[in-house]
């Protein structure tokens, strides 16, 4: 037997196996309060996934967890499932032509535009911090010393409490910091250990991390957004859903905003009111 098919009968002894009429449940649960859809062939991920925890929850079966989590108040159990659920694979410099375009392109447009100098920079899905953390030094790159004259606070959202605690740490091991050029990573972070290294206050202090789902109905954010990134979440999302977040994002933006997602993803011309720019890059015209 193979250490994988060890592993997975470790995973599911002393819990029932998922039945279908109970992935069906967990399935429109999760995808009427995440927008995120689970097509038949997920039923033995959620099941790898979600597995383990239950057994140390010590539920038996899981029609005995939906059942807790449809009455759910403290909100332990959507919590659990929320970090059990979502895929946080991120890095420094993912698809880089994005930071480039908005070193380049898009922050000059707004140094000569925001005229109060309140700059709203929107990082969605941010997951373990690397996109937003990267957008803070960029922002402090470009602007230098006048960034005092600024307000460039990035805001940083994610549905999944455990990954906003790893990046409100900002710790990060040196094999991910391998792609950011030496002077960042001189300027940028201090070592701790042989092996991690630790984002510095001036650019920690610069982000904003806060939990929020994006398909919540009413956006509690008081002014309109210059900039969105909104990368690799929409790939989860059925085309209704899809389609429902992205006009939801361009009210949210500024006149001449830009929207940035994932080179995976596409937004179709019929479906919303952007103008296409690059790949993977929108704006609000």
């Amino acid at each position: 037997m193979s250490s994988a098919s060890i592993d997975l009968v470790k995973t599911n002894a002393g819990i029932s196996e998922l039945t279908d009429s109970e992935f069906i449940r967990l399935a429109e649960y999760i995808k009427r309060n995440y927008g995120i859809s689970l097509s038949r062939e997920k039923k033995e991920l959620l099941n790898a996934r979600l597995a383990n925890a239950l057994i140390q929850s010590g539920f038996k079966s899981y029609t005995e967890f939906i059942d807790k989590l449809l009455g759910d108040k403290s909100g332990e159990l959507t919590a659990m499932l929320v970090n059990k659920i979502t895929t946080n694979h991120t890095y420094f410099m993912r698809e880089k032509e994005h930071f480039y375009f908005f070193r380049d392109e898009v922050l000059p447009y707004l140094e000569k535009t925001v005229t109060d100098r309140d700059l709203r920079i929107w990082c969605a899905a941010c997951s373990s911090g690397e996109e937003a953390y990267t957008l803070a030094i960029i922002l402090n790159e470009y602007f230098g010393r006048d960034i005092l004259h600024w307000d460039t606070k990035v805001l940083a959202t994610d549905i999944s409490e455990q990954v906003l605690r790893e990046a409100v740490t900002g710790i990060y091991s040196a094999d991910r910091l391998s792609v950011l050029p030496p002077e960042w990573r001189s300027k940028y972070f201090t070592r701790i250990n042989q092996d991690s290294y630790r984002v510095v206050d001036q650019i920690k202090s610069n982000v904003i991390y806060r939990k929020f789902n994006l398909i919540e109905r009413n956006y509690p954010f008081k002014k309109k957004f210059h900039v969105i990134f909104c990368r690799n979440v929409m790939i989860y999302f059925d085309n209704e859903t899809k389609a429902w977040l992205v006009n939801r994002l361009y009210d949210i933006l500024e006149q001449g905003g830009y929207l940035f997602i994932g080179h995976s993803e596409f937004i179709a011309k019929e479906q919303s009111r952007f103008r296409y720019v690059m790949p993977a890059v929108y704006r609000k015209i």
